[in-house]
């Protein structure tokens, strides 16, 4: 129905639909709220696919331990996971709005102008990007964590008889033991961070200012249901899941000859 929808001019509130075919598609391309939009979009993804994996790695081979203190780290870690993203969302907009805790915390400090973390138009989309990747974080970290049990402790063992230290052991043995978690979650990073609306919509509603922190799923759902341009916003949606699917087809092809080379 979407894909339908996009070849029309529908709007609800002002019949009749007619067919327009193409024009909504073409239009995005000289639309700048959609631009704005797709270049937030990238931003975010790319910070979010970043931190994720760099973080999930860095945290897993910290709990790649045994005892009762690493299951509780790790279970620790995984709970934003099973949250709501509008409850984690709720909870960092009272820690990040200009009188919140965190705020209030630096000015204890000594700290007399603190960042609008959420009010300042050059800090709000990568304050909104943190909350996404550490909502995120956690994923990856029990991906990492079953890559990292799965290597043959065997292989550890023979690099270090070699002479391998951590760092060249890490390089030549675990690295590329992680190819298959590496693919999994750089894909699903990638897919959340294009995907991102209910952390834009409760932090920021879009702001500060006009566009500056919407994404294209917060865009489709602005022109859609406050709009009233179904048409317009299908075409949106038609192109989002068009760039999404390229982006995904293409990252898991290259991370796949990865695994094989590895």
């Amino acid at each position: 129905m979407t894909a339908g929808y996009s070849l029309t001019n529908k709007n609800p509130f002002n019949p009749p639909t007619r067919w327009v075919g193409l024009d909504n598609l073409t239009s995005l391309f000289s639309d700048d709220d959609f631009l704005k939009a797709l270049q937030n979009t990238v931003v975010i993804t790319v910070i979010v696919t970043l931190v994720t994996n760099a973080g999930g790695l860095a945290i897993a081979l910290l709990l790649d331990r045994r005892g009762w203190l690493y299951n509780a780290l790790r279970s620790v870690f995984f709970v934003p996971v099973v949250l709501s993203a509008v409850v984690v969302s709720v909870i960092w907009q009272a820690i990040l709005v200009d009188d919140g805790l965190l705020n209030s915390m630096l000015s204890r400090l000594g700290v007399s102008h603190p960042p609008g973390w959420l009010s300042d138009p050059s800090l709000a989309l990568y304050t909104v990007s943190w909350v996404i990747a550490w909502q995120g974080l956690g994923f990856c970290v029990v991906i990492y964590l079953a890559g990292l049990q799965g290597i043959p402790r065997e292989l550890h063992e023979a690099a270090a008889i070699d002479g391998c230290g951590p760092l060249m052991r890490f390089r030549h043995v675990t690295w590329p033991m992680l190819a298959p978690a590496v693919t999994i979650n750089t894909v699903m990073s990638l897919i959340g961070g294009f995907k991102a609306y209910d952390q834009i919509q409760v932090l920021t509603n879009g702001g500060p200012g006009p566009g500056t922190t919407s994404t294209l799923a917060f865009q489709v759902i602005q022109t859609a249901f406050n709009g009233n341009h179904v048409g317009y916003a299908s075409a949106m949606a038609v192109a989002m899941l068009i760039l999404v699917a390229t982006v995904s087809v293409i990252a898991l092809g290259w991370l796949q000859k990865r695994e094989v080379s590895a």
